[in-house]
């Protein structure tokens, strides 16, 4: 009882002072990094040791400054793991510069225009009895669904994808953290 009188006349006199008492959330940390809510998607990107290939993706398609920029987004964003499932060479051939368009087209099926966060789009999936389509910024569609307490996305060629790590938010977005790569 002394203890919670304590906090409330702390907060009182915080609130009065014009101070927040209330710390900020710690961050989420994705691939032993911490993802800060005040850096844009490239810089947390950058410092994921799960996304390396990705970063080495965005920077190949040339999409560093738009995924820096003030969007908002909302990015699906595979780990290395992801990538390593595709078939032998299929990274390294689309990180060819004669296949820029090829990867461009692939990067931007993983992002969704505006910040979506897991709690949004299970309320769209609930609107839509069980499923939500969603455009993406490369113009196809993806599929989301409930599977248990995760979100499951389904592309346009049947492959699915769970997300592993929602809402990572940054300051220009959201991340959400994807097992497989989704291929439109």
């Amino acid at each position: 009882m002394k203890n919670s009188f304590l906090a409330a006349v702390i907060l009182a006199t915080a609130s009065v002072a014009g101070v927040s008492a209330i710390a900020a959330p710690a961050p989420v940390t994705v691939g032993g990094a911490p993802m800060y809510a005040t850096k844009n998607i490239i810089q947390n990107a950058v410092n994921s040791k799960d996304h390396t290939t990705l970063v080495a993706a965005v920077k190949a398609a040339g999409l560093v400054d738009t995924l820096s920029g003030p969007g908002p987004f909302t990015v699906f964003a595979p780990t290395n793991a992801a990538f390593a499932k595709l078939p032998a060479g299929t990274v390294a051939t689309l990180l060819k510069p004669e296949n820029k368009g090829q990867l461009t087209t692939v990067l931007t099926y993983h992002v969704l225009p505006g910040k979506l966060s897991a709690t949004v789009l299970r309320m769209m999936i609930k609107a839509g009895h069980g499923k939500a389509m969603i455009k993406t910024v490369q113009g196809e569609e993806l599929t989301f669904s409930q599977l248990g307490r995760r979100i499951q996305i389904t592309d346009a060629k049947g492959g699915k994808s769970l997300v592993t790590i929602p809402d990572v938010n940054q300051s220009n977005g959201v991340i959400h953290v994807v097992d497989t790569v989704l291929l439109p």
